[in-house]
């Protein structure tokens, strides 16, 4: 006997649909659900509403083998032979994050081919693998942000067993595995969940309708959203999930879905007996999201920190359009690295308000992630070019330097260790033609009113976006791009053994800055960067006992003095 079940609360009638057209009335329980047990019932089903013929797949389905649009499929997670059974899990704290879209990652783009790469990863010295959306979108091809099925993998990339050989074999080398995962809006095609019931409430973000979480049955769409992150976690293994844009969930309860999320991970965690992360993505500045619940915060571990991104990719490549406009100076650069944030109820130009909130000097630094490039610093830009596109390799040395040596969990987008050359577009693959002029004519006037030309703005549709964003690991046979990958190496390797470099203590780093000079002392460590270009001298705050990492040659210390050659950064130990 299969039980079937389904939340439908404003249904008159639900009747499942099996395979050959076989139809089984549903009976009502509690809370507006549907229920019926089948005997001998095949894989695959679908529900129909009321009165209505239209087969819809199931708002909880764990497969759509047939994409969105088709009949969802039962899956066993107990079936799967997990090999991980002495995974004990990698804690946030200390680790380094490497961003990857598993569509582009490879030539074929799947999980299989993923992890025939696992070991690059390895051999750089990552952590923890931070996947873009994996959950079911229609068409092929996508970023991942108009996920429909919020609990069945995106079967193009290799469905709930591909997932799980991927994380299984990252584990395997001592990889964790993050999931980025979509909770404020549903995609724009294949969201039948709303049929359903009030999964939507009237306001609206960027994306479309926002979610439920406050509302008349708003118990139902908030569990929704929580069994969803249990199961990713429990069912699939990985160890944290980083939730997409958290401004854009309004929710007015006592107790906010994201601190009832923090609850529910924490007691998991204590069951499964590893570590596992909540990291928010905002563009709030609040620090209530990763304050503890005993002093009256959310209890998230993290946050991604927009604000470090912005200070180093100013001061690195000149650029102050749009919400750049505040950010350029070496103070800063140094407010980041020592409070974190820069907008903490201070101005916003970019706003045209004050924004943000201080951090309480006593959060560590690890509770802010913080990169020289992602998905979105490069995919929405109107080419998609890579910082590497406008930087010489010694400011990109530079910028690595001051990304990897600061208080924050760092994080890197695929690619960035070996300077790729290629772009990372913004692509789609609508297959409903309305759908697809919608998005390609959307974005070319986003760029438009920015100054692009329209020819410009590579077509999202063309599939030639989609494969001029995929990585080319030829590169790697390239001296140049093996020379970066070497540099990364390196640095990593040093900021994983000098306690001075992981120190998450922000009120503990001290910034001094002059004349396109910055010196961050880090313990009995100091980071001494030049972005000027030409040589200079710079007086340091001790005397120097070696240098432990230089960018390029020609640096030199004279005990309590450094030269260092143009666009050069140099690591010292005191």
């Amino acid at each position: 006997m299969t039980e079937f079940s389904v939340w439908a609360p404003d249904a008159t009638r639900v009747r499942l649909r099996l395979a050959g057209d076989t139809d089984h009335e549903m009976h009502t329980a509690a809370d507006g659900w549907w229920q019926v047990d089948v005997p001998d019932a095949g894989p695959d089903y679908s529900f129909l509403l009321n009165d209505d013929e239209t087969p819809l797949p199931d708002p909880r389905s764990p497969w759509q083998p047939a994409g969105v649009h088709g009949p969802s499929r039962r899956y066993d997670h107990a079936a799967y032979a997990w090999s991980d059974s002495a995974w004990t899990g990698r804690q946030l704290p200390g680790s380094i994050l490497y961003e990857m879209h598993i569509g582009t990652f490879t030539p074929d783009g799947t999980f299989d081919a993923a992890i025939d790469r696992l070991d690059h990863l390895v051999s750089l010295g990552v952590d923890l693998i931070e996947l873009l959306p994996i959950n079911a979108f229609n068409g092929e091809h996508n970023w991942g942000y108009d996920g429909v099925c919020w609990y069945a993998p995106h079967e193009p990339y290799g469905g709930p067993d591909g997932l799980k050989r991927f994380v299984d074999a990252a584990h395997a080398r001592g990889l964790g595995v993050i999931l980025d995962v979509v909770y404020n809006h549903f995609g724009p095609s294949g969201a039948y969940a709303p049929q359903f019931g009030p999964y939507l409430a009237e306001q609206s973000n960027s994306w479309g309708r926002s979610v439920n979480l406050d509302g008349p049955h708003s118990d139902e769409v908030r569990r929704y959203i929580i069994d969803s992150v249990l199961m990713w976690l429990r069912d699939y293994h990985v160890d944290g999930l980083r939730l997409d844009a958290v401004h854009a969930l309004p929710d007015t309860r006592a107790i906010p879905l994201l601190e009832e999320l923090a609850i529910e991970v924490e007691s998991l965690s204590t069951h499964l007996g590893r570590p596992l992360s909540l990291i928010a993505e905002s563009d709030l500045n609040d620090p209530r999201l990763i304050t503890p619940r005993e002093a009256g915060g959310f209890g998230l571990h993290a946050q991604w920190n927009d604000d470090a991104h912005h200070a180093l990719h100013t001061l690195l490549t000149g650029e102050r359009q749009g919400y750049y406009g505040d950010f350029g100076s070496l103070e800063t650069l140094s407010d980041v690295l020592t409070g974190g944030f820069f907008h903490a109820g201070t101005w916003s130009s970019f706003r045209n308000r004050h924004h943000g909130r201080p951090l309480d000097s006593r959060v560590p630094g690890h509770r802010l992630v913080a990169y020289l490039q992602n998905h979105d610093q490069i995919g929405n830009r109107a080419t998609g070019d890579r910082i590497s596109a406008s930087l010489s390799p010694s400011l990109l040395r530079v910028g690595a330097v001051l990304l990897l040596t600061a208080p924050f969990t760092p994080m890197l987008f695929m690619g960035e260790e070996w300077a790729a050359s290629t772009p990372w577009q913004f692509f789609t693959s609508h297959p409903e033609p309305e759908l697809a002029t919608a998005v390609r004519n959307g974005r070319r006037r986003e760029f438009a009113s920015h100054g692009w030309p329209e020819g410009d703005v590579p077509d999202p549709q063309d599939p030639e976006t989609f494969v001029r964003s995929r990585l080319d690991w030829a590169e790697l046979d390239k001296p140049e791009h093996a020379s970066m990958l070497s540099f990364y190496q390196r640095l990593i390797a040093l900021r994983r053994s000098s306690s001075d470099l992981s120190d998450p203590r922000m009120h503990e780093v001290s910034v001094q800055h002059g004349d396109q000079f910055l010196v961050m002392r880090r313990g009995d460590t100091l980071v001494v960067a030049n972005f000027a270009g030409r040589g200079q001298g710079v007086s340091l705050p001790g005397v120097a006992r070696r240098v432990l990492l230089a960018t390029g040659e020609g640096v030199t210390v004279m005990r309590d003095r450094i030269q260092l050659p143009a666009e050069t950064a140099a690591i010292v130990a005191l």
